[in-house]
């Protein structure tokens, strides 16, 4: 499988790079674009200024520009986060998109959004102050209006970043069983 793994608020750090390793020693080829310039942050308010002095048009624009060479192979749009919130939104306008990978994010879904039946998953902390239940419900009505076959995987007491072990969000018993699901995923694309 081809996949596109973008990264959090935080920027492309190892977390990434390590989580990008196991993907390619389970057969898939993934690419970790950099959508921050090598900028990366220790604290997420210090990320989320970036991002916002950055803008939502300039993330978005990196993104479409770091994916377009590879989309005609069918790409498995992933992320982390605030990266998961952008592979959401370039699987949703990329019509060859194999499938959508979320871990600890997801975004707004236009009123307009269509799919022909996009498999997609998403593991979430329960509870995660960015993700709250009610705004889950909504997404996963919205996306399944859309077409997409939704699975959601909550993980009751981790954190919101639970994947990065250099976070203090890391649950590593969440962080295993999501990327055992997640690997499972990927086989049935």
């Amino acid at each position: 499988m081809n996949i596109m793994l973008f990264h959090s608020t935080y920027g492309l750090r190892p977390a990434v790079h390590a989580a990008a390793d196991r993907l390619r020693a389970a057969g898939h080829e993934v690419w970790t674009p950099d959508l921050f310039e090598g900028r990366t942050f220790d604290d997420v308010e210090e990320g989320m200024a970036f991002k916002d002095e950055l803008g939502k048009d300039e993330l978005l624009k990196r993104a479409i520009l770091a994916a377009a060479p590879y989309s005609e192979r069918g790409l498995v749009y992933a992320g982390f986060s605030l990266g998961a919130a952008t592979a959401q939104t370039l699987a949703l306008g990329d019509d060859k998109a194999r499938g959508l990978l979320l871990l600890h994010g997801t975004s707004d879904i236009a009123e307009s959004a269509t799919v022909d039946e996009l498999p997609v998953q998403l593991h979430v902390a329960e509870p995660d102050p960015f993700e709250t239940d009610d705004w889950l419900s909504a997404w996963y009505l919205q996306m399944q209006r859309a077409g997409a076959d939704v699975e959601v995987y909550r993980y009751a007491g981790a954190g919101h970043l639970y994947t990065d072990p250099d976070l203090d969000d890391y649950d590593a018993q969440a962080a295993e069983a999501t990327w055992r699901t997640a690997l499972g995923f990927l086989e049935t694309l």
